[in-house]
């Protein structure tokens, strides 16, 4: 007997699915929650995010990297392409603990890039099959499903959302690191004292449980395709 395309949504591995989505909803409260807590901790320096981020730049030596304001929520992130740090509304003119703990994390970031940082450069690598990988990936699946002459789509759209698997795989020592370095700096520039460094991490350790959770909703989910299509075989 042949797949029913509706089926890939009803089996009973979709509890893979759940599992991944409580995780990814948990991961986002809880680094909501804890930036919430910490953007009201103000910290003795008085600097703002964008002022940290620009010492932190400087400290480490590096003068082609921009910095940037974004709109949005916790839309932080480093441009390794145009050289440029963008941060949030909430974080670029801040003086909060918090604020600072992300500028310093994005600035690691770009001390990664000037390091020529190994993971950092597969995942930037990484980036354009990744995209399109989280896009087709399953939509190749169920063309496998619908046009049953063109089995191997199944395997192909397989191996297509495993490459976005591996980008979120990739993107967990990037991250790690980066806040490594991040801390490492606040503390060698007397940016935030030891009290505050410990808030900061835990703004940082917070942030970093959205990429697990993203990576491990991300495996489960291919290991539920494995499962239901085994490469692109199909049940009698």
């Amino acid at each position: 007997m042949y797949y029913n395309p509706f089926f890939y949504y009803m089996d009973s591995t979709y509890l893979l699915v759940l599992i991944g989505a409580i995780l990814s909803i948990w991961a986002s409260a809880r680094v909501k929650a804890t930036y919430s807590k910490y953007s009201h901790v103000r910290c003795a320096s008085g600097m703002t995010g964008a002022e940290a981020a620009e010492k932190i730049l400087r400290m480490s030596g590096i003068y082609d990297v921009g910095i940037e304001q974004v709109s949005g929520d916790l839309t932080d992130h480093y441009d390794s392409r145009r050289k440029m740090i963008r941060l949030s509304d909430r974080v670029y003119g801040s003086a909060s603990v918090a604020a600072i703990g992300v500028a310093a994390h994005e600035c690691g970031h770009a001390i990664q890039d000037q390091k020529d940082y190994l993971p950092l450069r597969v995942r930037t690598t990484l980036v354009p099959a990744a995209n399109i990988g989280s896009r087709l990936g399953i939509p190749i699946i169920l063309l496998g499903l619908i046009f049953s002459a063109f089995s191997g789509l199944i395997t192909i759209g397989i191996w297509v959302f495993a490459i976005s698997v591996l980008f979120q795989i990739v993107t967990l020592p990037v991250e790690f690191n980066a806040s490594r370095r991040a801390l490492a700096v606040l503390e060698s520039g007397g940016i935030l004292g030891t009290g505050e460094l410990d808030n900061a991490g835990r703004v940082l350790r917070a942030a970093a449980l959205t990429y697990v959770a993203a990576a491990a909703a991300s495996i489960l989910q291919l290991l539920r395709l494995i499962l239901l299509f085994g490469g692109g075989r199909r049940r009698d």
